[in-house]
């Protein structure tokens, strides 16, 4: 009693509410300035499309300073008075014990963490409360998704139709997989030429890159006006992501731009190689970069993790098993064994291995 109120601000839609930074992987890092308009939209396009309810609890193994983490987990599990749980460290037998008792019903993680929990050959009990897999990250390759289930992005989402439950494995995952549409808020999201700003084809072959726009994309990059026109150039948002529009109007991602392989004139998606990689059953954990080369520009290089230190395993074997999926040219030239570099937030760091495959 006898406090004054509390100090108000006029604020407007378009106002800055949070700013982000991004993770400096293609470049310096850059300021994201999200407004009011942002944040309330898109945390009610993510309760209404993952159907965050009281009742759920979520386990988090994603940053929460990144904007999926803020958005799917903070705000919307908020607004829905959902539980959090939250990890110190990743110990993947306290993690499971932590599932079941907790009886935890969304899972959010880096592939990194899948592919870990995988390795330490979980029990399915241990995951039967579990009706949501979250990864805020590239398309995780099929043999790691055959295994777990991808789904949700913070900008599309991959619609499911019921007509895809009477579906093999095989085929789920590969629908499953996909980064789908557009959310109901988004004004649009296509996949473009960027140097035409032409729609690629409905073909599943055509690449181009996934172009947003709507309520949801960020006002631009704070105090960087060279950076914002480049990245919302012709009125869209140029997200980076290769992508191929499949017939059904489904988007499908192949690779990140700065990712992409050039071998004689051809290009080879480094997610490609990867998901033929993750079939062998020695193979914990793989990436694929551009390799100089002197004949055809560069070449893929495999770095590839075994699942047990003790396996006797060749370079030569794991690339003949390349060339039994995948068109020869695309198969990896060199394959370096060993533990894959990753940053805090458990991202596999391309740029340290491209370094790498430069000095080999």
């Amino acid at each position: 009693a006898g406090k004054p109120p509390l100090p108000t601000e006029d604020m407007a839609a378009d106002d800055a509410a949070v700013l982000l930074y991004s993770s400096g992987t293609t470049g310096f890092p850059k300021g994201v300035t999200l407004t009011h308009n942002n944040v309330i939209t898109n945390t009610r396009a993510a309760v209404n499309c993952s159907n965050h309810g009281s009742k759920d609890r979520l386990a988090i193994f994603l940053p929460l300073f990144h904007v999926f983490a803020q958005n799917y987990i903070l705000n919307a599990g908020f607004v829905a008075g959902a539980t959090l749980v939250l990890f110190r460290r990743f110990v993947p037998d306290v993690v499971l014990d932590a599932i079941e008792r907790e009886r935890v019903t969304m899972f959010f993680a880096v592939p990194t963490i899948y592919i870990a929990l995988l390795g330490a050959n979980v029990p399915k009990h241990k995951l039967a409360s579990i009706r949501y897999y979250f990864s805020a990250a590239a398309t995780m390759p099929q043999e790691i998704s055959r295994r777990w289930t991808e789904t949700y992005g913070p900008a599309s989402v991959c619609a499911k139709h019921a007509a895809w439950s009477v579906l093999d494995i095989g085929a789920r995952t590969e629908r499953n997989g996909r980064q789908g549409v557009r959310y109901t808020v988004e004004e649009g999201m296509t996949v473009m030429d960027p140097d035409t700003m032409a729609e690629v084809p409905w073909d599943g072959e055509t690449m181009g890159e996934i172009m947003f726009r709507g309520n949801i994309t960020m006002k631009g990059y704070l105090k960087n006006p060279k950076a914002s026109g480049e990245a919302f150039a012709g009125g869209w948002f140029h997200s980076g992501d290769l992508a191929v529009m499949q017939p059904d109007g489904y988007i499908k991602i192949k690779d990140r731009s700065k990712d992409i392989i050039i071998s004689g004139g051809e290009n080879i998606s480094s997610l490609e190689v990867e998901d033929a990689l993750y079939r062998h059953p020695a193979v914990l954990a793989a990436a694929v970069v551009a390799q100089p080369d002197p004949k055809w520009g560069e070449t893929p290089c495999a770095f590839v993790t075994l699942k047990s230190a003790a396996a006797a395993v060749a370079s030569e074997e794991i690339i003949a098993f390349c060339r039994e999926r995948l068109a020869h040219y695309k198969c990896p030239r060199t394959v370096v064994f060993g533990v894959l570099p990753k940053t805090s937030t458990g991202k596999i760091q391309k740029n340290v291995l491209r370094e790498q495959a430069r000095t080999l």
